[in-house]
């Protein structure tokens, strides 16, 4: 007689790769889950923001205090990657892509999503869906043209025969690669991180893997930080003049 031990954990440990809750809308399919958890990410910073800023006091304290560090902190980035002169209309988009991207990081690595079962697919971070972090290069891509042109006009695209014509081919191919290596280097360290703590807590007792998953936070917090730095770099290098 065969008996076969259960994990108790195996649902947690579990990770879908390519599966997908769809929901219809329309003539559209669209993945329910990726919704379901960027609405949880969405609420979470809505109600930090709204806890930090709606009884503000001239010596911050509690909620006030993080959320005035974290716009320092985006602040500074925008100064250092855009130029004093053109950063303070950047930073709330910068702003928005580092929050989002650092609470859907952190909601995967931190949270049991597996624990809620769905007629197909799981629930994870938003990010651990290509299609989010694709749009959110696109975003990027849209951002430092559109800083480019507004500021430039047609005479942007100057840049792509610069410092000599017959290297507009290589340049052409630097704006398409832009957004491929933002979303790939995204998706890629968040499901792998993702993929990594489900196979622990599969084969080894639940404390174990919590090392990882500490590791797993602070790359989460890096990724943010690099993805919205590339992108204040790639605006930045937009708005600057070439003589």
């Amino acid at each position: 007689m065969t008996e076969f031990f259960m994990n108790p954990f195996s649902d947690i440990a579990e990770v879908s790769v390519g599966k997908h809750f769809y929901w219809q809308i329309g003539d559209y399919q669209v993945h329910g889950q990726v919704l379901m958890t960027s609405w949880f990410v969405l609420g979470t910073i809505f109600v930090l923001a709204f806890l930090g800023n709606s009884n503000l006091k001239s010596i911050p304290e509690g909620v006030q205090n993080f959320t005035e560090l974290v716009t320092e902190f985006i602040r500074d980035l925008a100064k250092t990657q855009i130029g004093e002169e053109e950063y303070l209309t950047w930073v709330p988009f910068l702003g928005t892509l580092f929050l989002f991207i650092l609470v859907s990081n952190w909601s995967g690595a931190l949270l049991p999503w597996a624990l809620i079962e769905l007629p197909s697919g799981e629930l994870a971070a938003p990010t651990n869906d290509i299609n989010t972090t694709v749009a959110l290069a696109l975003l990027t891509s849209i951002a430092y043209f559109y800083a480019g042109i507004r500021k430039k006009g047609l005479g942007y695209f100057k840049r792509y025969v610069q410092p000599a014509a017959f290297l507009l081919p290589i340049n052409v191919l630097e704006d398409f690669t832009k957004p491929l290596s933002l979303s790939f280097r995204l998706f890629g360290n968040i499901l792998a991180d993702e993929l990594v703590v489900g196979v622990l807590v599969a084969l080894v007792p639940l404390f174990i893997p919590i090392p990882i998953m500490l590791l797993g936070v602070f790359t989460s917090a890096i990724q943010a930080l690099v993805f919205s730095t590339l992108a204040g770099a790639y605006i930045g290098e937009a708005l600057e003049d070439h003589h």
